[in-house]
């Protein structure tokens, strides 16, 4: 049992309304949904929140049409100068998936501390200590408390080189030489999945090579429950700070609840610098403002399986969403089982965005499409190098076919130099739209850019434009009782519309109709049916063969590559749809000339929509 000789307040940063709402709802939860109460915790004494950053940086723009910088600065207003509010941002991918430029992390770091920030925690998840120095320094030229990351993972394989306490302080020793200013330091596990030993041998060790009084923090999730064992463990080494939430949003994927680490530190000598009578009142808000919102079973509940897939609250809550959208939750176990396989060959990077992102969607095209048949293009570009140093060697085979499918070179140099300059094609964006240049929508258009993307579906362009995408993960509303069955055979005429849905099952793929049978002639004779869905061709008929998406749930439709009277061979790709943040190709079954295109670039279908049709 821990004890402290001398009484030791353990300093809290407050999680519900950032991590929280990015591991239960992929950060898509409005401002008006949470504010209120967060102006309540501030009331309340709680003077360290995580705000922004992560998920909760995309997700108001991408999600919401609401403006990321907006939402920071009303949340500044709410809690009054006081409280320290933090970000969280990804090394060289700033608060973006991808490799970003150093003029742009400049950029990104101006903005943040204009709009409210005064901490800034920033992680590699490679643990590349020169990235981390790198894109450190824009933090500290910013003027906001630099917290540096160690990051943490517990191995789905075994291994004495990588992920081990010695391993991890050796990270600390090159960042604490490094001569950058450093503020603190968090050892920051998003998978949950470190054990209590290994905490409290690393933090035991930081303390040892650390200035005394630079704050040591600890960060973990609930996951597979041992989120108050490792933070004891934390605390009897060391550990000055804890991250902490508060349902409903706590435990599970998220943080545990204060009340909860109160309880356990009770008569050690330790106690939290909040008040955890104060949570109920907190929580009463949270459940009432939020009582629409769908909270995901596999988001709240912990899972003891994430030792084998060590996936980030922040990452699953997202995914699990994104899955039910495509209508392919059913995969889900599948996934999971192929992650020791992309961790290990990949080069067991930690799984912390955008590695997580990286490692989910490999095991997820493992499962679609064949092991290593489909090289996610993040995946594939980490194994190459192009987000630094990985902590092993990735699969010698695996970096072959990833070259061969991206077309590119293994790369050994510095991927902010090699990141692609956007602040530029950004500006140019906003000009050829005659929307203002301003360092903000510079930078909303900037983080928007993926290669490859369109810039019409930029969401930034769209957030300025006044047409965002909205999808918020709502309890869906009561559907109407279901319409009288069709009479059955004999039972005499039908007096009045019948409503029936009718299933196709083709080739794997899953189509829903729904079918009305109305009277001819306003009734008494032969019933007419009618096809109450989108005017759909027949799967094959003599007008042609439509093409539908090979996801059963909603995607969006990111490319049209042909027209009328383009002649296609079999196994073209002749449209993409972005499902699981990945864009996937829709292929023609046959030869033949397209007669139909059916949708356009940003639309919204499913797999009773065709896209097009090829005779």
């Amino acid at each position: 049992m821990i004890f402290a000789e001398k009484p030791k307040k353990i300093r809290v940063m407050f999680t519900p309304f950032r991590d929280g709402l990015q591991s239960s709802f992929g950060g898509k939860v409005r401002i008006q949904d949470f504010l209120p109460a967060m102006e309540a915790s501030a009331r309340a004494g709680i003077r360290h929140f995580e705000f922004g950053g992560g998920a909760r940086y995309q997700a108001p723009y991408f999600y919401l049409g609401e403006d990321p910088f907006e939402t920071m600065q009303k949340i500044r207003d709410a809690v009054g100068p006081d409280p320290d509010l933090q970000i969280l941002t990804r090394s060289v991918s700033g608060v973006t998936l991808t490799t970003q430029s150093i003029e742009g992390l400049n950029l990104q770091a101006k903005l943040m501390k204009q709009y409210g920030t005064t901490w800034d925690r920033n992680f590699d998840y490679m643990n590349d200590v020169d990235n981390l120095v790198k894109t450190g320094k824009p933090i500290v030229d910013a003027g906001m408390h630099h917290q540096v990351c160690i990051a943490l993972m517990g191995l789905p394989f075994k291994s004495d080189k990588v992920h081990t306490a010695q391993f991890y302080i050796n990270i600390g020793k090159k960042l604490l030489d490094s001569g950058i200013k450093i503020d603190s330091i968090c050892l920051k596990d998003a998978s949950g999945t470190t054990d209590p030993h290994t905490i409290y041998e690393l933090a035991k060790g930081m303390r040892k090579i650390m200035p005394p009084e630079m704050f040591l923090w600890l960060h973990t999730h609930d996951t597979a429950s041992m989120a108050v064992a490792c933070y004891m463990a934390g605390i009897a080494a060391g550990v000055d700070g804890i991250d902490l939430s508060v349902r409903p949003m706590a435990s599970g994927t998220v943080q545990p609840d204060v009340r909860s680490m109160a309880h356990a530190l009770k008569g050690t000598g330790y106690s939290l610098d909040v008040d955890d009578n104060k949570m109920g009142e907190i929580e009463g808000m949270l459940s009432e403002l939020m009582q629409n919102y769908d909270f995901n079973p596999t988001t709240t509940t912990a899972d003891a399986r994430v030792i084998g897939f060590p996936m980030p609250g922040g990452a699953i809550g997202p995914n699990v969403h994104m899955m039910v959208k495509a209508g392919v939750l059913d995969k889900y176990s599948d996934v999971l089982a192929e992650f020791p396989i992309v961790v290990e060959a990949g080069g067991a990077w930690t799984s912390v965005t955008p590695g997580s992102q990286q490692y989910w969607l490999q095991a997820f095209n493992n499962v679609l499409y064949g092991r290593w048949k489909k090289i996610d293009a993040g995946y594939g570009k980490a194994v190459l190098g192009y987000f630094g140093r990985t902590p092993l060697p990735p699969d010698p085979e695996v970096v072959k076919i990833a070259a061969e499918q991206l077309k590119l070179e293994p790369f050994t140099g510095d991927p902010l130099e090699a990141a692609p300059k956007n602040i530029g094609p950004a500006k140019e964006a906003l000009e050829e739209r005659n929307i203002p240049v301003t360092d903000k929508n510079i930078f909303l258009v900037l983080a928007a850019m993926v290669p490859g993307k369109k810039m019409e579906l930029n969401e930034g362009i769209r957030l300025l434009t006044g047409k965002p995408k909205i999808d918020i993960p709502f309890k869906k509303k009561e559907e109407p009782a279901p319409a009288p069955a069709a009479p059955a055979a004999g039972a005499g005429p039908i007096t009045g519309p019948v409503t029936s849905r009718c299933v196709v099952r083709e080739e794997g793929l899953v189509r829903t109709f729904t079918v009305t049978i109305e009277p001819a002639n306003g009734g008494g004779g032969a019933a007419a049916s009618t096809v109450a869905a989108p005017a759909v061709a027949p799967s094959a008929s003599g007008n042609g063969t439509a093409v539908y998406s090979t996801f059963g749930g909603s995607v969006e439709v990111v490319d049209v590559m042909v027209k009328v009277g383009d002649r296609v061979s079999k196994g073209q790709a002749i449209a993409a749809i972005e499902a699981m943040k990945a864009r996937h190709d829709i292929k023609s079954p046959k030869d033949g000339t397209v007669t139909a295109v059916n949708v356009a670039i940003g639309d919204e279908v499913d797999s009773s929509k065709p896209i097009a049709t090829i005779s």
